[in-house]
C-alpha cells in the first residue's frame, strides 16, 4: 500500500487527486473500521490509517475519512481547545472553560469572524464553510477549492481584512517567502492571528535551500517534496517575528494527554506557529 499511495501522490497532479479524492473516500473509511484510531474531527475509528508521504511514506497517518494528516488534526484541537474559532468563550465556571483560551472575537459574542484560508484542505472546507459564525473565504492559485485565485506574494485584498489567516505547508514552496509574510502580514487585522504551519526540521538551527539544486528527484530527495525550496529550520519563527508578527512557539502535543497523542496519530514535538499582529 506504502508504494501505491507514494505512486498515486508523485504522478497524479494535486487538483485532479483532490476531485478524485471524494470518489474513494467514503470506500476507504468503510474498509478501515475499527477502533484503535481516531480522528478528532469528525470522531470516527479506524483500525489503521494511511501512509502518506511524497518521498519517505510515514505509516498511519493520513485519515481515511476526512484525509487529515498530523498537522490538521493538530490544528483542529487547538483551535478547539484553546480558541473561540468556533464558538464563543466558555461561561465562566463552566468545567470546560479556560481562563487562557486565545479570544478572537468582539465582546458580542455573535460577532462572526473574518478568515482567509490558504490552499484549503479537504479535512476543513466543509467543517469551516458550514460555520455560520465564519466569514470563510478560501485561496489558491490552482485548488479547485479556491474561491479566489490569487499570488500569496500578491494578494488581491486590502490591508487589515482578516481576524483569522491560515496557511499551512504553503511557504516552503514559495521562492520569496519574505513578501508572502509580508503580504499575510499586510492583510491580517490588528490584534488578528494567523497559524503559519510548514515543516521544519527542529535540529536545525538554520533554513536551508539551494537553488542550484534542480533535478525534481534529487530535490525530492533532499527537501522532502519536489516543489518544495527549502528545510525550514528554528530560524523559522525568528523570520515572522522580523516581518513584525508576535510569535508563540505552541508545541501542543505537551499539552495533550500521551494516550490520546497516539490515538489521534499526531506528531510528538510539532510546533504550531501562532502568530499575531
Amino acid at each position: 500500500m506504502k508504494k501505491l499511495f507514494k505512486l498515486i501522490l508523485n504522478t497524479i497532479p494535486r487538483p485532479l487527486l483532490i476531485r478524485l479524492s471524494y470518489v474513494a473516500r467514503p470506500i476507504i473509511a468503510f474498509t478501515l473500521k475499527g477502533d484503535k484510531f481516531t480522528d478528532p474531527i469528525d470522531g470516527k475509528n479506524f483500525k489503521s490509517m494511511l501512509p502518506y508521504g511524497y518521498e519517505t511514506q510515514r505509516n498511519n497517518v493520513l485519515s481515511p475519512s476526512t484525509l487529515s494528516l498530523e498537522r490538521h488534526r493538530l490544528l483542529w484541537l487547538y483551535l478547539n481547545e484553546q480558541t473561540d474559532f468556533f464558538k464563543p468563550e466558555l461561561i465562566s465556571g463552566s468545567p470546560n472553560s479556560s481562563s487562557n483560551r486565545i479570544k478572537l472575537r468582539d465582546a458580542d459574542i455573535n460577532s462572526v469572524l473574518k478568515v482567509l484560508h490558504f490552499a484549503p484542505e479537504q479535512a476543513f472546507y466543509k467543517l469551516f464553510r458550514n460555520q455560520k459564525n465564519l466569514d470563510y473565504t478560501t485561496t489558491d492559485l490552482f485548488s479547485p477549492l479556491a474561491d479566489v485565485k490569487a499570488d500569496i506574494c500578491d494578494l488581491p485584498f486590502e490591508d487589515n481584512q482578516y481576524d483569522v489567516i491560515l496557511c499551512n505547508h504553503v511557504l516552503e514552496h514559495i521562492p520569496d517567502d519574505t513578501k508572502a509574510m509580508q503580504e499575510l502580514y499586510r492583510v491580517l487585522k490588528p490584534g488578528g492571528m494567523a497559524i503559519l504551519q510548514i515543516p521544519q526540521d527542529l535540529s536545525r538551527a538554520t533554513t536551508f535551500a539551494d537553488d542550484t539544486i534542480t533535478d525534481q528527484k534529487e530535490r525530492a530527495k533532499i527537501f522532502g517534496q519536489y516543489d518544495h525550496v527549502r528545510i525550514y529550520g528554528r530560524d523559522y519563527f525568528d523570520k515572522l517575528r522580523s516581518i513584525g508578527f508576535k510569535v508563540i512557539e505552541e508545541e501542543y502535543t505537551t499539552k495533550i494527554a500521551p494516550e490520546l497523542v497516539e490515538k489521534y496519530c499526531l506528531a510528538k514535538g510539532e510546533i504550531i506557529p501562532v502568530c499575531f499582529k
